[in-house]
């Protein structure tokens, strides 16, 4: 099953490939407690992937926010973010392993997950759950009003998430929907407004995230189909590259478009270009066919984060100085 949330695929029983997706010699496995490793397993803790792709965009929006109101930098909002990235997307793949727990029960890769394995009940997993979300409240009401509400309003796209690859072949635009909400958390705890700027980056992270999580995709395109799971990888077949040209510079545009309404710097517009070359990159290499370089090019959309965050940071830090 393609499911960003939880940053691994389902491969049928049947193949060579299907080893469990556990990743038990990470270190944050490796010190923890044995009675806390299940949960850290269920939160995903030992694969990042996923809360730095849920960060950024909430990051891009502080930074911007910064910029366009030549504020010093917000570094405990940075803080808040990032533990809160950690904190939801943790909450995402217990829903989402909550909901799964028969169909990964099935599958080897899958199998060995804490609840199907039988290390973690329903009962615990959902009071884990519940923890994660009020840990989570609990830094969501430093901020002010606006904020609040918006945060409050993401849990009506976490809850669904795990449920449109069932039912749609679009479940990465949902996923886009999802992991961009802090676009518009960031821009408004930054600033304490709401407008076009946090809207556009929003949209700019959606068509992005359609671009990278079909990527990711392409690994599981075989299984997908066996288990009956629907994805953009299986709708876009083939035409994946020219449909990811137009991902990418859809988002692009909108990246810069956000970028003029907050009346950014050179240096955000720098920011945007050096990471359209990255995204360039990724399509000019792609093999469809190649599980494995798709999980490598999926995974450097870290870099891409990194890029357009540092072009946003060097710009706030320019207009405050």
């Amino acid at each position: 099953m393609s499911n960003l949330s939880s940053s691994s695929g389902a491969s049928s029983s049947a193949g060579p490939a299907s080893a469990s997706d556990i990743r038990a010699d990470h270190w944050v496995l490796r010190l923890a407690p044995a009675a806390a490793r299940p949960y850290l397993r269920l939160a995903r803790l030992d694969r990042p992937i996923g809360t730095w792709l849920l960060l950024f965009p909430g990051w891009w929006a502080i930074a911007l926010g910064d910029a366009a109101f030549n504020a010093g930098p917000s570094w405990w909002l940075y803080l808040y973010f990032g533990i809160g990235a950690v904190l939801m997307r943790g909450a995402g793949c217990v829903v989402n392993d909550i909901l799964d727990r028969d169909i990964d029960g099935k599958v080897a890769r899958t199998a060995t997950r804490p609840i199907p394995a039988g290390e973690v009940s329903v009962l615990q997993a959902a009071l884990f759950l519940l923890s994660l979300l009020l840990v989570s409240f609990a830094i969501l009401v430093q901020m002010n009003g606006l904020t609040i509400a918006l945060g409050c309003a993401s849990l009506l796209l976490v809850f669904p998430y795990p449920l449109m690859k069932r039912i749609t072949y679009w479940p990465q635009a949902w996923l886009g929907l999802t992991f961009n909400w802090g676009a518009l958390i960031g821009f408004t705890a930054a600033t304490g407004t709401f407008g076009w700027p946090p809207v556009l980056l929003y949209l700019g992270g959606i068509a992005w995230t359609l671009g990278y999580d079909t990527i990711y995709a392409h690994q599981d395109k075989e299984d997908d189909a066996l288990v009956g799971v629907r994805s953009t990888a299986r709708l876009f077949g083939e035409y994946t590259k020219p449909v990811l040209v137009l991902l990418y510079a859809c988002a692009t545009a909108l990246f810069f478009l956000a970028a003029i309404f907050a009346d950014a710097g050179p240096a955000a517009f720098a920011g945007i270009l050096a990471g359209l070359l990255h995204l360039g990159w990724q399509i000019a290499v792609l093999d469809i066919d190649d599980g494995d370089q798709c999980l490598k090019l999926f995974r450097s959309n870290t870099t891409y984060g990194w890029i357009l965050f540092a072009g946003f940071c060097a710009d706030a830090l320019i207009a405050w100085l």
